[in-house]
């Protein structure tokens, strides 16, 4: 399933609200697999220089995704989806 990069604004003194975005996230990708489409939260991380913090979901489309962010009121600024590289097999 491809995954989603949510970009929001988060100051670097409020730091600690990623805690509860983190949690409303988990909470909308719950509703949102019970009663619409299959969507994840993976992981968030903060970039406090920027201001900027990320929430990534893995969900069918970037709708899917959007929704997921805005029953979390996670305020996106936009919502684009993510590439990996595959990881090296461990030898």
């Amino acid at each position: 399933m491809p995954s989603y990069l949510v970009e929001t604004y988060l100051p670097a003194n409020r730091a600690d609200d990623r805690s509860a975005g983190e949690r409303r996230a988990e909470s909308a990708a719950r509703e949102l697999t019970r009663t619409e489409a299959p969507v994840r939260f993976d992981c968030s991380f903060h970039v406090p220089e920027d201001e900027i913090c990320f929430f990534v979901f893995e969900a069918p489309s970037s709708r899917a995704a959007a929704l997921a962010a805005e029953r979390a009121e996670l305020d996106a600024i936009r919502v684009v989806e993510t590439v990996s590289s595959p990881r090296e097999e461990q030898r």
